[in-house]
C-alpha cells in the first residue's frame, strides 16, 4: 500500500497570546475552534518565538535558523531590515523540491518593496498576500500572485479563510503545505459590529479589547472553516494542522484604546524578551501520526519547526543546510531524541544591542538584559506605516529610504536580571546576586551567541 504524504496545514496568528485562548483565560474570549482543537491536539507549554516581534519570528520559523542570521532583524519595512536574505533556503522552497504543492495565504512581512522577496520567489507556488507588517481589514490592498486586487467590501480575515478553503479545495489529490497567517489581532483594531457588541455589552472589557476579541472570534470562526474543509475533503486524517502565534500580544495604550488584558500573569508583552512576549502556545494535530490530547513541556523553539515539519512529512533536510533548530518529533512521541535546552533571544530597533531586551534560556535558567528606552525607540514611524499600508506603489517605485538610521545616544545598560523558570514562570524574583557563576556564565554566552549571529549577518550581500 502506497503510504502518501501529509498535507501540512501551518496557521500563524499575529500577536494572540496565551491569554486570549477561551479556554485558558475562563471563557473570557470566545475561541471555540481553537479550544476544539487545543483539546484533540498536542500542546505545548513551554513553546517560544525566536523574537518579540513578527518578521524576526516568522523568518526563523521559514528557515529553521536564528533571525539575526538571515538578517530580518526589525520590523521597519520602509528600510529593508525585515527582508529575508535571498541566500536562505526557506521551508516551503524544500517542500515544493520535495513534491508539494505550497501556497501563503495572509501576511507576508519578510520583504515587502522588491519582488525577488516575494513570496513566489521564496517557495510558494500560489500567494494571495499583502507583504508588509500591517494591514486595514476593509481598505485593503493584496497581491494575488502579481495581481493587486483592490477591497471589495469583505473584511480580511474573511478573505484569508476563503482563500485557504479554496486552496485546500484545489490541492486535495495532492501533498499540498499551505502557511495560513492571519494578521488578527494586530492593530488596526478593526472588526465587524457583531463581532465587537457581546464583549461590550458585558461591561467587563473597553472598547479596544472589545474589539479585539471580536477579531479573535472572527479568526476562530474560519479556523473553524478550514478544519471543517479538510473533514469534507476527507483529508483531516492525513493532515498536519499546526496553529501558534509569532510573538506575545501586544499591550499599552490609554482608556478605551488600552490593550492591556489577562495574559496568564506571564511578565512582559509584546516587544520583551520576558516570558509575556516570546513564549506562546503551540496546538499541533495530526490523527494519522499522533494521537493527540495531551501536552509537552519541553523547551521547543520555533527553529525547531523546520526540521520536525520535515520530518513529519519524510522529507531530508539539504545537506548544505545550518539550521539552529532540532527535530523534536521523538520528544512528541514520547521517544528519546535530542533536544535543544539552550535558546536565545535579542531585539531592540535598527542595529542590534547584545546589551539591550536580550536574553538566553539554559535549561532552567534565564538571563534577561532587560529592554534601554532610546534603544527600542523608532522615531518618526507612523507616517511610513501609513504609506506601507495605503501607498505601498511609493516604495516599490521609489526604493528603500536610504538615509542613515536616526541619531540615538544609549544610556549604560542595566544589570542582568536571572530567573529560575521551573520554580518563577512568572519571572518575580529576580536571583542575579544570589546566583553571580550562574549569570556571569549565562552573559558570556549570550555574548559569545551574539557575536557570532551579527557576523554571519554581516555577509548578507544582497543588493538593495
Amino acid at each position: 500500500m502506497k503510504i502518501t504524504k501529509p498535507n501540512i496545514v501551518f496557521i500563524l496568528a499575529d500577536d494572540m497570546g496565551y491569554g486570549d485562548f477561551g479556554a485558558l483565560n475562563g471563557g473570557l474570549s470566545r475561541t471555540r475552534a481553537l479550544d476544539q482543537l487545543m483539546a484533540e491536539g498536542v500542546c505545548f507549554s513551554q513553546q517560544y518565538t525566536a523574537s518579540p516581534v513578527c518578521n524576526p519570528s516568522r523568518a526563523c520559523l521559514m528557515t529553521g535558523r536564528y533571525p539575526h542570521r538571515t538578517g530580518s532583524i526589525d520590523t521597519l519595512e520602509w528600510r529593508g531590515l525585515e527582508r529575508l536574505a535571498l541566500r536562505e533556503t526557506t521551508l516551503a522552497d524544500v517542500l515544493k523540491s520535495a513534491g508539494y504543492a505550497t501556497g501563503l495565504v495572509g501576511k507576508w512581512h519578510l520583504g515587502a518593496f522588491d519582488m525577488r522577496y516575494h513570496p513566489s520567489n521564496r517557495g510558494f507556488d500560489e500567494t494571495v498576500c499583502f507583504r508588509g507588517g500591517m494591514h486595514d481589514y476593509y481598505r485593503w490592498r493584496l497581491e494575488f500572485g502579481d495581481t493587486v486586487v483592490r477591497a471589495d467590501g469583505r473584511y480580511l480575515t474573511d478573505v484569508w479563510t476563503q482563500e485557504a478553503v479554496k486552496f485546500i479545495k484545489r490541492h486535495q489529490a495532492e501533498p499540498f503545505f499551505l502557511h495560513v497567517t492571519y494578521n488578527a489581532p494586530h492593530t488596526p483594531l478593526q472588526a465587524p459590529d457583531d463581532e465587537i457588541r457581546p464583549f461590550l455589552e458585558t461591561g467587563k472589557f473597553n472598547k479596544a479589547v472589545s474589539t479585539l476579541y471580536g477579531m479573535l472570534g472572527r479568526m476562530d470562526s474560519g479556523v473553524a472553516q478550514i478544519l471543517e474543509t479538510l473533514q469534507a475533503c476527507g483529508l483531516e486524517t492525513n493532515t498536519i494542522v499546526m496553529f501558534t502565534s509569532d510573538n506575545g500580544p501586544q499591550f499599552g495604550g490609554e482608556g478605551e484604546d488600552c490593550l492591556d488584558r489577562f495574559n496568564c500573569q506571564l511578565h512582559g508583552a509584546k516587544g520583551s524578551v520576558y516570558e509575556g512576549g516570546i513564549r506562546v502556545p503551540m496546538i499541533l494535530r495530526w490523527p494519522g501520526g499522533l494521537e493527540g490530547g495531551y501536552e509537552v513541556d519541553d523547551m521547543v523553539h520555533f527553529s525547531d519547526w523546520f526540521p520536525t515539519i520535515l520530518s513529519m512529512a519524510d522529507v531530508q533536510i539539504p545537506p548544505d543546510l545550518k539550521i539552529d533548530g532540532v527535530n523534536v518529533l521523538p520528544l512528541i512521541r514520547g521517544e528519546k531524541g535530542r533536544v535543544c535546552t539552550k535558546r536565545f533571544w535579542q531585539w531592540n530597533r535598527y542595529t542590534p544591542l547584545v546589551t539591550c531586551n536580550a536574553a538566553v534560556r539554559d535549561g532552567d535558567w534565564k538571563l534577561v538584559r532587560p529592554a534601554i528606552g532610546e534603544a527600542m525607540a523608532a522615531p518618526c514611524c507612523n507616517p511610513w506605516l501609513k504609506i506601507s499600508m495605503y501607498e505601498p506603489e511609493r516604495l516599490i517605485n521609489g526604493g528603500l529610504l536610504q538615509d542613515p538610521e536616526p541619531p540615538r545616544s544609549v544610556p549604560d545598560p542595566p544589570r542582568p536580571e536571572l530567573y529560575n523558570i521551573a520554580d518563577d514562570p512568572l519571572e518575580k524574583v529576580n536571583l542575579a546576586d544570589t546566583h553571580p557563576d550562574i549569570t556571569h556564565r549565562l552573559l558570556g554566552e549570550l555574548e559569545a551567541w551574539f557575536e557570532e549571529v551579527e557576523q554571519e549577518r554581516a555577509t548578507i550581500d544582497d543588493k538593495w
